[in-house]
C-alpha cells in the first residue's frame, strides 16, 4: 500500500482478513469485503506456486562486491543502525531484482530471507514497492506466508540519480502494528532512503570527475589518442576520434562493462582490420572499478588515414533472404532486358536500382509525379537507362505507353519498381504479367531483423569532428529488433537520423530515447486507429501512476476488470 492508499488491513478488521485467507487456502469462498487487490496478492502466490507455510529460507552471505547501490548505502546504514533499537525492527536492503544485499537488527520469529520478489515469497512490502515505485506498507494476514502473519513491513524504492530508474528497496519490518497504517517507522524509512540517495548523487558526481581527470592525464601530449568510458560518459580525442570505427567503439563499451567485474588491463582484442591497437587501464574510485581509459595507436601508419568508405546501405545485410533477393537482382541486370522490383514501401527498391545500373547515367520517371509518363517518355533515348518509380501509380496512358515502347524495343534497358497494395487494373496487371517472369520481390524489414545491427552504422550521419559516433546498449538494440518496421529501412533511417541530430546525452543510446512505438514494442495484433489512441492513454496513465493498476483504472475512469481486459488485448 502506498502512502496516499490506506492498507486494506486498516479498512477491513484483521480477523476477517485472516479468515478470509484462511477460506482462500483451503478453496472455500471467500466473506464479503476482502479488498481485491489483496485477493489477487494472494492469487498470484498461488500462481507462482509459493506454499504458504514456507519454511525459514536457508541465509546465504549478503551479495557484495560491485554493488552502487551497496557501496552508497552502506555508510548511511551503518550511520542509522543504532536507531533501530533492540530486537524491535529488522531493515533490510534489497537490489532492483530483490535479492536482499544487506540486513541489520531482528524482529523475534521473524528470519531473513535471500530474496523477496513475489515468486519466491509471495505478497510483500518490497515488492509493492517496486512496482508502484512508491512507498509501500503491508501487514498481517495481507502476506501470503504463515510466518509472516504478526508481521507489518513499509518498503521504500530507492531511486537512481542519472535517470529514475529504481535501484533497490529498503523495507523495515516489525511485529504486527496493531494501528494500522502508516507504519511507526515509516518516515524512518523515508529519510533513509533520502540519505542513500544523496549519497548515490555524490557518488556519481565523483564518478565523473574521477574519469575527467584519469582522461585528462592520459591525454596529456600532442595528438595522443585516448578515450575514456564508463558505460554511460564518453571523452575522446581529435586524435582517437578518427582511429575509432563503431566496431571498435563496440568492444571499448563491452570493456567498460567487463571492468566492473574483471581486470582488464593490457591489451584488448579489436576486430580484424581495425587498423589500431587498443591499451586499457581501469579508472578506480574508493577500491572500485568504474571506467576505463584506453590508448590507441595506429598499425603500421603514422599518418591518419581517410575514413574508409562505408558499403551502400541497399546492399548492407548478411541475411539470408536479403542476400538472396539482392543476388538474384544483379544476375538478372546482366542482360539488357527489363527488370521489376517489388517489396512493400520503404524496403528500399528505388536505392538497390540505382546501385544495379552503376556509375551510368540514369532518366528517373516517378510515376508519382508524372502518371501519364508524358515528361519522361518524350525525353528518353531507347539506348538509355530508366528507373521507373512507383508503377502502382501510372494512369491508364502511362500504362498504355509503357507497353507500346516495350513492343517496340523488348530490350530496353529498363527498371520498374512496384509497391502492391490497391487492386491493379487491367492494362498495369497486363504490364506486371509481362515483367514477372524478370521480377524479384525485396523482403521487409520484419523478415530479415538480423541485418539491423550492420544497418545501423551505415544509416547513422558521420559524426562532426570531434564527436564520437553513436551506439546502441544492447536493449535498445533488441528492441530495435523487436519492432515490426511498418515502414522498413526507411523508418528505421528516420529514426538513427533524428538520434543522432537530436539527442543531448552522451554514452550509447538507450530504449529510453527511442520512439514510443520502437520502445514499447509491438501490439500482438494489428490495430485500429482509436485502439493505437486508447492503448497509448493508457500506457501513459500507468506511467504517471507508478504501474499502479487501481489507480490508472480510476484515472481512466474505467473499471479494474476493463483495464486488465485491454492490457491483455494489447499485450505486446
Amino acid at each position: 500500500m502506498t502512502t496516499t492508499d490506506a492498507s486494506p488491513a486498516a479498512t477491513t478488521a484483521r480477523p476477517s482478513l485472516r479468515v478470509a485467507r484462511e477460506r482462500f487456502l483451503s478453496g472455500r469462498p471467500l466473506p464479503q469485503g476482502v479488498p481485491e487487490e489483496v485477493v489477487a496478492a494472494w492469487r498470484r502466490a498461488r500462481f507462482f506456486g509459493v506454499p504458504h507455510d514456507l519454511e525459514e529460507s536457508v541465509v546465504s552471505p549478503p551479495l557484495s562486491g560491485e554493488s552502487t547501490l551497496l557501496g552508497a548505502a552502506r555508510p548511511v546504514l551503518d550511520r542509522i543502525v543504532p536507531a533501530l533499537g533492540v530486537g524491535g525492527s529488522l531493515l533490510v536492503l534489497t537490489d532492483e531484482r530483490l535479492r536482499v544485499l544487506w540486513t541489520a537488527g531482528s524482529v523475534p520469529g521473524l528470519g531473513v530471507c535471500t530474496g523477496l520478489s513475489e515468486q519466491e515469497v509471495g505478497h510483500n512490502s518490497a515488492a509493492l514497492a517496486l512496482r508502484t515505485r512508491s512507498r509501500a506498507e503491508v501487514h498481517g494476514p495481507e502476506h501470503f506466508l504463515d510466518r509472516w502473519q504478526d508481521v507489518s513491513a513499509v518498503s521504500v524504492p530507492v531511486l537512481g540519480p542519472e535517470n529514475g530508474h529504481v535501484l533497490g528497496t529498503l523495507t523495515v519490518a516489525s511485529r504486527l502494528c496493531t494501528a494500522g497504517p502508516p507504519h511507526p517507522q515509516a518516515a524512518f524509512a523515508e529519510a533513509t532512503v533520502a540519505a542513500v540517495e544523496t549519497e548515490l548523487r555524490a557518488r556519481a558526481g565523483r564518478g565523473e570527475r574521477a574519469l575527467l581527470d584519469a582522461y585528462v592525464r592520459a591525454a596529456r601530449g600532442p595528438d595522443r589518442a585516448v578515450a575514456a568510458l564508463d558505460g554511460r560518459n564518453r571523452l575522446v580525442s581529435d586524435a582517437a576520434q578518427r582511429l575509432l570505427t563503431p566496431e571498435v567503439l563496440g568492444v571499448l563499451e563491452r570493456t567498460a562493462a567487463d571492468a566492473r567485474h574483471r581486470d582488464v588491463t593490457g591489451v584488448v582484442r579489436l576486430p580484424e582490420g581495425a587498423g589500431c591497437t587498443a591499451r586499457v587501464t581501469p579508472v578506480r574510485l574508493d577500491g572500485r572499478t568504474i571506467g576505463i581509459v584506453t590508448a590507441l595507436e595506429p598499425l603500421d601508419d603514422p599518418a591518419p588515414a581517410a575514413p574508409a568508405p562505408r558499403p551502400p546501405v541497399t546492399l548492407t545485410g548478411s541475411s539470408v533472404p536479403w542476400r538472396h533477393a539482392v543476388g538474384r537482382a544483379a544476375e538478372l541486370m546482366r542482360s539488357r532486358e527489363p527488370l521489376l522490383l517489388t517489396g512493400e514501401r520503404g524496403t528500399g527498391k528505388s536505392a538497390l536500382a540505382r546501385e544495379l545500373f552503376g556509375p551510368d547515367p540514369i532518366q528517373v520517371a516517378d510515376a508519382a509525379r508524372d502518371a501519364g509518363l508524358d515528361q519522361a517518355l518524350s525525353a528518353w533515348r531507347p539506348d538509355g537507362l530508366l528507373l521507373l518509380r512507383h508503377a502502382e501509380r501510372l494512369a491508364q496512358p502511362g500504362v498504355a505507353a509503357l507497353n507500346s515502347l516495350l513492343d517496340q524495343h523488348p530490350d530496353t534497358r529498363l527498371l520498374v519498381t512496384h509497391t502492391p497494395g490497391a487492386p491493379a487494373g487491367p492494362c498495369l496487371q497486363r504490364l506486371l504479367d509481362r515483367l514477372s517472369a524478370r521480377s524479384v520481390t525485396l523482403p521487409p524489414l520484419r523478415e530479415r531483423t538480423e541485418d539491423i545491427r550492420e544497418l545501423l552504422p551505415a544509416l547513422t550521419p558521420r559524426p562532426a569532428p570531434g564527436q564520437p559516433p553513436l551506439t546502441w546498449t544492447l536493449d535498445a538494440l533488441r528492441a530495435l529488433e523487436a519492432y515490426p518496421w511498418p515502414g522498413n529501412v526507411t523508418e528505421l533511417a528516420h529514426v538513427v537520423r533524428a538520434l543522432a541530430e537530436h539527442r543531448r546525452v552522451t554514452g550509447p543510446v538507450r530504449r529510453a530515447e527511442l520512439p514510443d512505438a520502437v520502445r514499447e514494442g509491438p501490439a500482438a495484433r494489428p490495430l485500429s486507429p482509436m485502439e493505437h489512441a486508447e492503448r497509448a492513454a493508457i500506457l501513459e496513465a500507468l506511467r504517471r501512476h507508478g504501474g499502479n493498476k487501481a489507480r490508472t483504472a480510476v484515472a481512466l475512469g474505467i473499471g479494474r476488470a476493463t483495464l486488465y481486459r485491454k492490457l491483455r488485448e494489447y499485450r505486446r
